[in-house]
């Protein structure tokens, strides 16, 4: 069965449960009393543990605990974009706007701000949960990844602390800076196409402008554009040492 919850958060089909394999701390961040109604007993009779909060002020000071965060962009107090980079700043923990807003520059502003996906109400209930789900693979470390530590030339990826060095000085990267560095240097000599690129570390929702500004970001802080070697046409290879 399809749920789907409208615009104003109305549930308009039945939900059924079904198994997830371990329990997850949901911080769902919205305005609206009905909206948080129904979202909470939807994800929690699919086995999530739910807080719901009302504004930004309550989301920076409780999302501390939480194993991923579903955030509404239209906060009274708050932008929920500048939430998103307030939170980035601190924090992994996986990101899910659920909004209104549409436009693509919404939705580039909110990738760059550090959201790990981008869902607009009215929404299907399961394509939500489905998203959740694919965003806590892709940002929950395996066993193997929490040890691996990556070195090429002078600079050094470390996955366990999430750590980037270069000549043994420290390189500030957000979040999604870091997932794209690892994962180029994870295959050294290999072009990885854009798409594939933006799949792994964006998931479904993307723009050309979202990868184009995290590598050139990505340079600046490493110093030049030989870092990440753009191949035309194709996409992206960690440069030569």
């Amino acid at each position: 069965m399809l749920d789907r919850v409208d615009a104003n958060g109305h549930l308009r089909e039945t939900i059924t449960s079904t198994e997830i394999s371990q329990t997850f701390d949901v911080l769902l961040v919205e305005s609206d009393d009905e909206h948080i109604d129904v979202l909470s007993r939807g994800l929690q009779r699919h086995g999530y543990s739910v807080t719901a909060v009302k504004t930004a002020i309550e989301a920076l000071r409780t999302h501390d605990g939480a194993s991923i965060v579903l955030l509404d962009l239209e906060l009274p107090d708050l932008d929920g974009i500048e939430v998103c980079r307030a939170i980035r700043s601190s924090s992994d923990v996986p990101l899910i706007a659920v909004t209104t807003r549409e436009s693509e520059l919404d939705m580039v502003l909110g990738f760059q701000a550090g959201l790990d996906d981008y869902v607009v109400k009215p929404y299907r209930f399961r394509e939500l949960l489905v998203r959740m789900e694919a965003v806590m693979r892709r940002t929950l470390p395996t066993r193997e990844a929490l040890h691996r530590v990556i070195v090429h030339g002078p600079l050094r990826i470390d996955s366990a602390t999430r750590a980037v060095h270069l000549r043994d000085h420290p390189v500030s990267v957000t979040p999604k800076e870091f997932d794209l560095l690892y994962l180029l240097a994870s295959s050294p000599g290999r072009v990885m196409p854009r798409k594939q690129i933006m799949h792994r570390v964006w998931g479904d929702c993307w723009s050309r402008r979202t990868l184009d500004t995290h590598v050139s970001s990505l340079r600046n802080k490493l110093g030049g554009a030989d870092w990440i070697v753009t191949v035309r046409g194709i996409g992206f290879r960690i440069g030569e040492v």
